[in-house]
């Protein structure tokens, strides 16, 4: 490797909501952060992002805002994502920007407008040559299914802002369906919950942790009951309270119903010679939401497939980015095609 190739290092991004992970050709997974940015609100500079982000998140004085520039798998604030992809890049990169060639990974309904964000987004960032592959077929690579064979596989990858369902085969995406349901939706739920039923606002972080520790989506051999502190709305002081996994599971239930009937939806439209394969392969669950308790469980009894989590769901969307780009030639089939107008 001469000293250009070590100087701009071709890299593979999962841009996600909740986390962004890059991939170093040569190198493999080199940072998993959250994608969060804590910035000063009068000059737009970006104090810290990722793990130290997090840390400040609901504990910022007025001066400083911590934000997430992702929603929905797609960018919502495009400055602030522009400094983060920058940022993450100049991390890994040990302080220099130069990159030939970015693989990014996207969900599978993203929008023209939304897939050229992106595309600025790297090339300010410092890309010469930018590539989109859908995130569902980025998770097949990643847990090592043959997407070219003439064989449907089924992916439903549950991230923080998406899920993506998508059936895969001869390198392509036969059909999908992506809903704006995921991490995050269930994350909300579980605020909406407290705040309905205990009376007690709550913050992201603790209901993400609440969703981690109980959240299920089948009752649980033993139903745990928790602590949880947040703040009473009568009072408006610090309150703790007592909540039960059979309540959670019951706030997480609407989000869990839309995602079963998604990924019924797309069953329903796979041509038949595909749906025999699903049946004999099973579906494969990958991304954050897949390690949900019971999610396969519950997917397994609506539809009547077999459903297997996959090993390390949470890096599947980058392990399979990093393959494409460590293959660019060999998984040219797979990338989303650039429209011109």
């Amino acid at each position: 490797m001469g000293l250009f190739d070590f100087i701009s290092a071709d890299i593979a991004i999962d841009l996600g909501t909740a986390n962004t992970l890059i991939w170093v050709k040569g190198k493999g997974i080199v940072l998993n952060e959250p994608s969060i940015v804590a910035f000063d609100k009068n000059t737009k500079r970006i104090i810290a992002l990722g793990n130290k982000a997090k840390e400040m998140q609901g504990r910022e004085h007025k001066e400083i805002r911590v934000t997430r520039p992702m929603r929905d798998g797609v960018i919502a604030d495009f400055e602030i994502a522009e400094g983060m992809i920058r940022a993450f890049i100049k991390k890994v990169r040990g302080g220099m920007l130069s990159s030939r060639r970015i693989v990014v990974a996207v969900p599978s309904g993203v929008t023209e407008v939304e897939k050229r964000a992106v595309r600025d987004s790297a090339e300010h960032a410092g890309a010469k040559e930018v590539h989109l592959v859908a995130e569902p077929m980025a998770a097949a690579i990643g847990i090592g299914i043959d997407v070219d064979a003439p064989v449907g596989n089924m992916i439903i990858d549950i991230g923080g802002g998406t899920t993506e369902i998508a059936v895969i085969a001869l390198s392509g995406i036969v059909n999908e369906e992506s809903i704006r349901i995921a991490g995050d939706e269930m994350n909300f739920a579980i605020m909406q919950f407290f705040k309905k039923n205990h009376n007690i606002l709550i913050g992201e972080r603790t209901a993400e942790a609440i969703k981690c520790e109980v959240g299920s989506a089948v009752p649980l051999k033993e139903e745990i009951t928790i602590q949880v502190k947040g703040r009473d709305l009568v009072g408006g002081v610090p309150k703790t309270t007592e909540v039960s996994s059979v309540e959670i599971r019951e706030a997480l239930n609407e989000a869990v119903v839309q995602i079963v009937d998604a990924v019924r939806q797309s069953l329903e439209r796979t041509p038949p010679e595909l749906s025999a394969d699903i049946l004999d392969r099973g579906v494969m669950l990958t991304g954050g939401g897949a390690l949900l308790k019971g999610l396969d469980e519950r997917i397994r009894m609506e539809t009547n497939l077999p459903v297997h989590v996959a090993e390390d769901p949470l890096t599947a969307v980058v392990r399979g980015t990093g393959k494409v780009i460590e293959n660019l030639n060999a998984y040219s089939k797979v990338l989303i095609r650039n429209r011109r107008y």
